[in-house]
């Protein structure tokens, strides 16, 4: 017989609630309670925590507290990863975030999902599906990424962006609902390397 939490993890329907997941949230809650209340003094103290709470990060990460997630050891983030005030990451399927991702405030990433018929949504029954993030990513303020999605390398969604559909390389990504709204071309790559040159160039260290 499948558990729970099992079921939850394979995608499939679930109560939330139970022993074992029960036993999940309440250290999430803990963890997260703690990394909240600490203070800017104690960097260290919340990298440590964020690495209890996560099922495996890169070694460098800064998240702004407050920060809140349903069960954290479902996600899993590479090196350098920052994210800004409020984010939220629903992780009742596996979230898996690359290297070098940026999140903006208020970014929210929700792998939940209810079943439509609502006799059935009543029972209290739900369900997940997975969402990826590739490497290189920035995710602007207000972004809502859904249940299922993947999103590529080298890619940037625009703030307030509802994402319901996959996003592929290279692309940058606005709207609601989300859509392509150019490529990343070689010439941005040109003119933002010509602009950080003249930052080292001119720029007098303090």
């Amino acid at each position: 017989m499948a558990t729970n939490k099992v079921n939850m993890l394979a995608g499939k329907l679930y109560l939330a609630g139970g022993g074992e997941l029960a036993r999940d949230h309440k250290k999430s809650r803990m963890l997260t309670r703690l990394f909240n209340n600490s203070t800017e003094e104690q960097l260290g103290y919340r990298v440590e925590l964020i690495k209890e709470l996560f099922r495996s990060t890169g070694e460098s990460l800064h998240i702004e507290p407050p920060f809140r997630c349903d069960y954290g050891c479902n996600i899993t983030i590479g090196n350098n990863f920052y994210a800004n005030y409020d984010c939220i990451i629903i992780d009742v399927a596996p979230v898996t975030i690359g290297s070098n991702v940026l999140f903006g405030p208020r970014v929210g990433v929700y792998t939940a999902g209810h079943p439509i018929d609502a006799e059935v949504r009543n029972t209290m029954l739900e369900f997940g599906k997975p969402i990826t993030i590739g490497n290189n990513v920035w995710v602007g303020a207000n972004t809502v990424i859904n249940p299922g999605v993947n999103i590529g390398n080298n890619v940037i969604i625009g703030s307030g962006a509802v994402v319901t559909k996959d996003i592929p390389d290279n692309v940058i990504a606005v709207g609601n609902p989300c859509k392509v709204l150019r490529t990343i071309t070689d010439e941005d790559k040109q003119h933002w390397e010509t602009l950080k040159n003249e930052y080292y160039r001119d720029i007098e260290i303090d």
